[in-house]
């Protein structure tokens, strides 16, 4: 009976592997560069930033038409009934038609500045929101390396876990010639069998672990299914471990590249800018205007000449200047000027706040980055001496000279060791890519 469950869990866990490895095999691997530029054309707060951008766009247009001349047609049909003063200044009952027509144009001759700042103004909202725009992409691409590298993390951890099992089936065949010779009892043999069965369990924990991270990138992606989907694992270069810029160098570098610093700075231009606009509503503004028109009238009781021919002499023009002076309008003006120099200030401390969040982010990515360093040397020493220990050990066992759970425990600790080794190298991957993407250097 013991047997036969036995066989039941090995034939079901034997089973998912063989479906897993399958789908391994027929998935299509995915490298960083794949998963990057794939990210950037379907993720949805992209294409919201570039819409953000098109509407900035559109806004500037607008500005810079403001300084043409504006066109107005219009067309009027009147009637009156009843009693009206007449001619010899008496009153009677009368019926009266009267259309019009009318095109009228005016043009900004002098706006204080107004239209040239407002301009200036939505040119350089239009350069913050492309900056917006690339940190946004930036964002994407700092979210995706990240699960990536964590699906590569987790497929590696998923080859140690074979491994293991690969070793522990070794024992078990050994264990079973053993058996078979009447060299060592059944207990010995049922307890490296289950040692086998709870390998085979951490293999599938794991690869269910791995299914998980491809699923979370797949995502983070905007992929409609995880299937068909793997990872392929980037080169890790050693040799460059200990080659770190300071942080101080990598600040001064981001400070001209990270959108994030120059959407703040433009934005500041910007709020500057937008104190000439407030201070334009000081002064007086000219315009210059012009139009014609004509009419038709018809009163009941009196014969009116012909629609034609009242359009042609009722046809009048004119054009004219108009100048606005603004004497009093309950200090609107000067409190709008104070807000718009409030906005400078605020904008100002924002600046201030990006670069310090800046700063320490770049610190912390720094000292991350030597830690890893540190991790990694610590991890290749660990490995090493647990690999020697885990051979000796091995040879004790199959020698009869170590008990079952000397070897368990020195193979749990070369498992760790590996296990560690492999995050401590992508840990480092990640580090120093995220020092390099704070340099301006994309993944």
């Amino acid at each position: 009976m013991r047997r036969s469950v036995f066989a039941v869990v090995t034939l079901i866990l034997h089973s998912s592997f063989f479906t897993l490895h399958s789908w391994a095999q027929q998935a299509k691997e995915w490298s960083l560069s794949d998963c990057v530029e794939y990210a950037l054309a379907h993720n949805i707060n992209i294409k919201q930033q570039e819409n953000n951008v098109k509407q900035q766009e559109v806004l500037l247009s607008t500005s810079k038409n403001s300084r043409l001349p504006d066109l107005n047609g219009g067309i009027s049909e009147n009637f009156s009934f009843g009693r009206a003063l007449t001619s010899d200044n008496t009153y009677m009952n009368r019926n009266t038609q009267s259309t019009g027509f009318s095109l009228s144009t005016g043009v900004p001759v002098f706006t204080a500045g107004r239209i040239p700042a407002d301009i200036k103004v939505h040119r350089l909202n239009l350069q913050a929101a492309l900056q917006d725009f690339e940190y946004a992409r930036e964002s994407v691409m700092l979210g995706v390396a990240t699960s990536f590298l964590e699906a590569v993390c987790q497929k590696d951890m998923v080859e140690v876990a074979e491994r293991q099992v690969e070793l522990s089936q070794v024992q078990v065949r050994r264990m079973e010639l053993l058996y078979e010779n009447d060299k060592v009892s059944e207990a010995d043999l049922s307890q490296i069998r289950s040692t086998l069965a709870n390998d085979e369990l951490s293999l599938t924990q794991q690869r269910n672990r791995y299914m998980l991270a491809l699923l979370d990138l797949s995502q983070l992606l905007e992929l409609e299914s995880p299937d068909d989907f793997d990872v392929a694992r980037p080169l890790i270069d050693s040799a460059i471990m200990t080659e770190l810029p300071s942080p101080d160098l990598i600040y001064n570098e981001a400070l001209g590249v990270k959108p994030q610093i120059q959407a703040e700075q433009i934005r500041l231009q910007s709020a500057q800018k937008s104190v000439l606009v407030a201070k334009s509503a000081f002064y007086p503004t000219l315009y210059f205007n012009a139009g014609l028109g004509s009419s038709y009238y018809k009163t009941s009781g009196f014969e009116a000449m012909s629609f034609g021919r009242q359009l042609r002499d009722n046809f009048n023009q004119y054009f004219g200047a108009s100048i606005s002076v603004p004497i009093f309008n309950r200090f609107a003006t000067r409190n709008g000027v104070r807000s718009a120099r409030l906005q400078v200030n605020a904008q100002q401390m924002r600046l201030e706040q990006a670069k310090k969040s800046l700063y320490k982010e770049i610190q912390q990515a720094y000292y991350n980055a030597v830690a890893a360093i540190r991790q990694c040397e610590s991890s290749d020493v660990a490995l090493s001496s647990a690999s020697t220990s885990f051979d000796l050990m091995q040879r004790k066992y199959e020698n009869g000279k170590a008990t079952l759970a000397d070897y368990q425990d020195a193979k749990t600790k070369y498992m760790l060791a590996e296990s560690q080794q492999i995050q401590s190298r992508y840990t480092w991957l990640f580090r120093r890519k995220i020092l390099d993407f704070y340099r301006g250097v994309t993944f």
